[in-house]
């Protein structure tokens, strides 16, 4: 059975572009193989300082997979803190990593460019990426497009390991390029980004959700007119919670005029009430089972210890690195 794994960093309240562009995929995948997903909250670190927040962050971003489909049952779902070989072979990986292969690196520059303080931490991110992979012997990682170079690197690094120490430390990953299902846009029309601030949020309800879907930006066609519904934003929304058959019903009705763009909002918004009721009520639970969480995270990272000991006690032993107790 090969073994999946992706990691998710904690950052605040996933919206309905995290969940078309990666969550539902991950929660698929856990039927293909012997799936690790874990919490990135060291990776979080290089650009949150603030202890109050990264713990809400972490136990949140667990609540909210489990609310929507994550089966701990079925997979090893734990905190990236709670496995120190991590952060051991990322120290070991680093020692063989040339700077100019850093400096190389796209994502690096593209957080600096968006604002993010240029630490050592970001600098060298993808070599922790790397040891999160390689700990566990990874056959496959889901990963986006923009993702693909860091892969890249990660097998590099262990290419230079089995290089250098002269065996077959450490596998190499295979990338699965996760196609996103479209570009999901958020309510000004932009790519939904938490940096655009335009987003609707899985678990908005009520007032909130109806205030956003509502402000959604379209053109200024009047009822009676005649509208593509392939340059709509609301109807690009409708497309993913939408049946085929639904799809196709509002579409025609968009293009025989005398439908309204505020017609079609609050069918977007009872479609997005429906989708997500389910999970939305597990979530309220979970929030009053914090214990819950972090007993599904504390089994999850026993799991993950044993598989990355695995990998680790060769790799230590090729390495030289000596270990007194």
């Amino acid at each position: 059975m090969k073994t999946i794994l992706s990691g998710i960093t904690p950052s605040g309240r996933p919206h309905i572009g995290n969940y078309f562009g990666a969550i539902r995929q991950h929660i698929s995948m856990i039927r293909e193989g012997d799936a690790f997903y874990f919490i990135a909250n060291y990776h979080a670190l290089t650009s949150l300082n603030d202890r109050d927040r990264l713990d809400e962050y972490s136990v949140g971003i667990a609540a909210d997979y489990l609310a929507l489909g994550m089966d701990p049952e079925k997979c090893t779902f734990f905190l990236q803190s709670d496995v120190p070989q991590v952060t051991e072979l990322a120290w070991i990986l680093g020692a063989l990593t040339p700077v100019s292969l850093m400096e190389k690196a796209v994502a690096y520059k593209d957080k600096v460019a968006q604002g993010l303080p240029a630490n050592i931490g970001l600098f060298t991110y993808p070599i922790l990426q790397a040891a999160d992979i390689l700990i566990y012997h990874s056959d496959v990682v889901p990963v986006g497009a923009d993702q693909k170079q860091n892969l890249e690197i990660c097998r590099d690094l262990a290419g230079r390991f089995n290089h250098v120490f002269k065996g077959e430390y450490l596998k190499m990953p295979e990338p699965f390029i996760v196609e996103s299902v479209a570009t999901v846009p958020g309510i000004d029309g932009r790519k939904m980004s938490k940096s655009y601030n335009n987003t609707i949020l899985i678990f908005d309800e009520g007032k909130e959700l109806k205030k956003k879907v509502m402000s959604i930006v379209t053109d200024s066609k009047e009822l009676e007119d005649t509208k593509d519904p392939d340059t709509c934003n609301v109807f690009a929304l409708i497309r993913l919670f939408a049946p085929p058959e639904k799809q196709s019903e509002i579409a025609a009705q968009y293009r025989a005029g005398g439908y309204g763009y505020g017609h079609a909002k609050k069918e977007l918004l009872t479609l997005i009430q429906d989708y997500f009721a389910e999970a939305r009520e597990r979530r309220k639970e979970l929030d009053n089972d914090r214990n819950y969480i972090m007993d599904v995270l504390r089994e999850g990272g026993r799991k993950a210890r044993l598989r990355a000991e695995t990998v680790m006690a060769p790799v230590r032993e090729a390495a030289g690195i000596l270990r007194n107790h």
